[in-house]
């Protein structure tokens, strides 16, 4: 994975350019005059699973949604397969890419099936009614979030962890090829925040995914990149990145960092206080 700031210089010394699957290259963003993103370059291996890491207002919403193509940046291109994501067409990215959003909402009286099956509206023609396809995908889907039993209930009956599980089965009913999912862990509780993130995880698909919570992260990423006031700060493997003094500098928070010898040596947070903010700051500079 390539993540951070790169000059035209290098990488033309490198002779790296836009590869396959989804890519951002110095990518930046302002919004009400001020930067919200600033030159930032990610490329996840294909197939892997990178998780975006950085207190609230580091940028990562934002980055998700230029990598969905719902934004666009100010400066630098976000690329599918090497193509400028603009180029593509909409239909196109919706074939490929999949999106789950923090918190959404409808004021359409739907069932969790007819949720479900919106994730196949970029495979149909318009104005045709689902296939065989469409429906294999969408039972797979419920079936896979656990939501089999809830196909026919009303999205307004249900809490908002379990709306959480729909749209990620929304998702998946889309086959996508890259999935971006923005904090898909608010409102679950811990057992189902473990079983979708093994979900997750477990996909044959490209995942960025944006995560608050440290262990988790290095739980299920095969790579983390953390960002502070919109730059990347740190990129590499879980072990290579959560580190006592990136949380500290990054997090204003001491903690203790242990490795999981039954985790592959993963790390794991404990969180002891928090540091003085004279003392924070180092990494974004």
């Amino acid at each position: 994975m390539t993540y951070g700031e790169k000059t035209e210089s290098e990488a033309a010394t490198t002779g790296e350019g836009p590869g396959p699957g989804l890519a951002a290259d110095r990518v930046s963003r302002t919004a009400a005059g001020r930067l919200i993103l600033d030159g930032v370059s990610l490329a996840p291996r294909p197939g892997s699973t990178v998780g975006l890491l950085g207190p609230n207002g580091s940028g990562k919403s934002t980055l998700l949604r230029l990598l969905s193509g719902v934004l666009a940046p100010a400066s630098g291109v976000v690329t599918l397969d090497g193509e400028p994501l603009a180029a593509v067409g909409r239909r196109a990215v919706a074939r490929r890419v999949a999106v789950v959003e923090q918190q959404t909402d409808t004021q359409v009286d739907l069932t969790v099936r007819d949720v479900v099956r919106l994730g196949r509206i970029p495979h149909r023609r318009a104005w045709t009614p689902p296939s065989g396809e469409d429906e294999e995908a969408v039972g797979t889907a419920l079936e896979r979030t656990g939501l089999t039993d809830r196909a026919g209930q009303s999205w307004h009956t249900l809490s908002g962890g379990e709306r959480q599980r729909v749209q990620i089965a929304r998702a998946l009913a889309q086959a996508p090829r890259e999935l971006l999912l923005d904090e898909p862990t608010n409102h679950l509780d811990i057992q189902h925040q473990l079983e979708l993130l093994g979900l997750v995880a477990a996909l044959p698909v490209t995942t960025v995914i944006a995560l608050h919570d440290l262990n988790l992260a290095a739980m299920y990423c095969d790579e983390v990149v953390v960002l502070s006031r919109g730059r990347v700060v740190a990129g590499g493997t879980p072990g290579e990145v959560i580190t006592e003094a990136l949380i500290a500098e990054v997090y204003g928070v001491r903690a203790a960092v242990t490795r999981d010898e039954d985790a592959e040596g993963r790390p794991h947070v404990r969180f002891l206080g928090t540091v003085p903010r004279a003392r924070q700051g180092a990494f974004p500079s």
